[in-house]
């Protein structure tokens, strides 16, 4: 696991400008460093050793010296890969990079298809002239790019582009619509104009001043005729070969543990020595108690932190700080005290990401057996009532009559879904111009015959998985110099979780009936049954505090937020959060995490020139 960065400009300077890249993403990889600097060409890598802790030092090369390689990830079918390419091509290394280099050599820009794990990688072929890069299938690992006027850039974190004299920094204010109606940024732009997130299944090839993006991947679900049992035992079989895979390693691996059915399958597969828990004061958001049980049951260590109010609050700006981008989730905090446990051990950790979005775990799936009933009305009587009731105020059941009257291509966001287009109207001080509906039919234009239940599993997975889940999980880990493992989002996973039928996936009692039924036969106990929970904040409690209250009205009432906010309309959705046990809460944390995102990328009165930009500067 590292962190690269790179750019082509007619910069004088590029040895210096690359390690000072690079030095703004050095909890990537504390381990080691190196640098390719060539014609128009730098290139530049921070290594966290993993495997082959001896070897692996990057930039790699082939024996001409005429490819050059930096990579973030794990390929974890490396070692087939290597035994189709040894009898043409030499070895020095175990790494899995040098596959990269030598694949490159054999399959070209086809090589991302044979890949299985996550990787980013920047490839420079010296003799084309040619930089090659690639995001893995489901956007494990992060991946950006910078261009305007004669510079080119990317860097597994936009903070590393600040370090280069031709990144002019400005705001894309057009994106806080969407971040308040998604909870995160939800399109390939980021909250930096000309920065753009290599989406995942994605490659770029940038040459002679041109830059060509194409999608290499994309996701079919095609249901498979069998029976419960096999489907089952399918799940069983892919699930122990993708653990196995993903603890390969030269050093210890540990795990995260919730209560829930996720990571309890993982840890049960995999045992672990260790596993990392977080929770709360209060007992219905904490876990550890289930996480405590599990982890006795299996005979192995369990480490807990009970997360404070307080320590919560003051590492917002710190978070913002990793994130690059606004992110109103407040399991990203949690995530970040839970990798700082698991920092003091260990180096690699597995967690239970993608379970959700690949096996139907989330409650609104259920809607579609639920209601069935009012699903079989025609869908222009739907609209026409979902269209009245638009207009009318919240009450029990609205949002769901609301959605079912609408496609769900046009309007599903996820379970986090906060601002409607209209409040978004409504709160903004600027008028808002990305709709919901434009938003995701960049991607789901070719997904329009799908089921319901995969239409709203491909929407989770191509922007809740990727732009929040993912997101946060890379950067919370890396913020502590650990590689965060994903078992579940596995190519050879996926097969196997898109081929389930809908009764296989959710019924009106329960959600990921077939991968709960697997978990069950070696997860001790009964979390293989047990509700989901998702790392769960009391956020809504903390609101209601005075400290808490105080601390967020003072950043609502600042001067600059009127750039931005209609502040009246913000505090009074505040006082509306401190006084009914709704989800008003959540919107008001999408305005907090915003501003302080704000403060730190654009008014920290500390900051010098953004090339001298630290992490300490940031946040102090």
């Amino acid at each position: 696991m590292c962190g690269i960065v790179g750019f082509v400009s007619h910069d004088k300077n590029k040895k210096k400008i690359i390690k000072d890249m690079a030095q703004l993403i050095n909890h990537r990889g504390p381990d080691g460093e190196g640098y390719y600097t060539e014609g128009d060409v730098a290139l530049g890598h921070k290594r966290l050793s993993i495997v082959d802790l001896s070897n692996g030092m990057q930039p790699m090369y082939n024996e001409n010296k005429d490819i050059v390689v930096v990579y973030n990830g794990e390929i974890y079918n490396y070692p087939e890969l290597k035994e189709q390419l040894e009898g043409k091509y030499e070895f020095k290394t175990n790494c899995d990079t040098e596959i990269l280099v030598h694949g490159y050599e054999e399959w070209g820009l086809d090589l991302p298809n044979k890949l299985r794990g996550m990787f980013a990688f920047a490839i420079y072929d010296k003799k084309n002239d040619k930089l090659f890069c690639a995001r893995d299938y489901y956007g494990i690992k992060p991946f950006y790019y910078y261009q305007k006027n004669d510079v080119f850039m990317f860097a597994s974190e936009i903070k590393a582009f600040l370090a280069h004299p031709g990144f002019q920094k400005e705001l894309n204010k057009e994106l806080l619509g969407p971040f308040l109606m998604f909870s995160y940024t939800p399109t390939t732009e980021t909250f930096f104009k000309n920065v753009y997130r290599l989406d995942a299944g994605c490659y770029l090839v940038y040459q002679n001043e041109e830059l060509t993006v194409k999608k290499y991947y994309e996701l079919k679900f095609q249901e498979k005729e069998e029976e419960f049992d096999v489907s089952v035992k399918r799940i069983e079989d892919v699930m122990i070969d993708s653990v196995q895979k993903h603890l390969l390693s030269d050093v210890e691996v540990g795990s995260f543990l919730s209560s829930g059915v996720d990571s309890s399958y993982i840890v049960s597969l995999a045992r672990p020595n260790k596993t990392y828990t977080v929770g709360y004061d209060y007992k219905k958001y904490s876990e550890i108690d289930y996480a405590k049980d599990l982890a006795q049951k299996l005979d192995i260590t369990n480490v807990t932190k009970l997360i404070n109010k307080d320590e919560y609050l003051k590492v917002v700006p710190k978070i913002m700080y990793h994130m690059d981008e606004p992110i109103s989730d407040p399991a990203a905090i949690a995530l970040y005290f839970l990798a700082q446990i698991a920092s003091r051990d260990v180096k690699v950790v597995l967690s239970g990401e993608g379970a959700d979005e690949f096996f139907a775990g989330y409650g609104p799936y259920r809607e579609i057996v639920d209601m069935g009933f009012y699903n079989k009305i025609p869908f222009f009587i739907r609209h026409m009532i979902a269209v009245v009731l638009k207009k009318l105020p919240e009450f029990r059941g609205r949002n769901f009559l609301v959605r079912r009257g609408e496609k769900i291509e046009y309007s599903y966001t996820g379970t986090n879904r906060l601002f409607s287009d209209k409040e978004t109207n409504k709160l903004l001080s600027f008028k808002n111009t990305r709709k919901v509906k434009d938003i995701l039919m960049e991607n789901m234009r070719n997904y329009q015959n799908e089921s319901p239940l995969v239409k709203m599993q491909l929407i989770d997975i191509q922007y809740w998985l990727v732009k929040d889940i993912l997101h946060k999980a890379d950067r919370m880990t890396m913020a502590h110099s650990v590689e965060l493992r994903v078992p579940f989002v596995d190519k050879e996973v996926f097969n196997v979780a898109s081929s389930l039928s809908e009764d296989k996936k959710i019924n009106k009692s329960s959600t990921k009936i077939a991968l709960r039924e697997a978990a069950r036969s070696v997860t001790p106990g009964s979390a293989y049954k047990k509700p989901k929970l998702g790392f769960p904040v009391p956020l809504r409690e903390w609101l209601t505090e005075d400290d808490y209250y105080e601390e967020v009205k003072k950043t609502i009432k600042q001067d600059f937020v009127k750039d931005f906010f209609d502040q009246d309309y913000a505090l009074k959705l505040l006082e509306t959060a401190c006084t009914k046990k709704d989800f008003t809460y959540k919107k008001v944390w999408a305005i907090y995490t915003f501003i302080k995102w704000y403060e730190v990328f654009f008014l920290n009165k500390k900051k010098k020139e953004d090339k001298n930009v630290s992490e300490e500067l940031c946040v102090s």
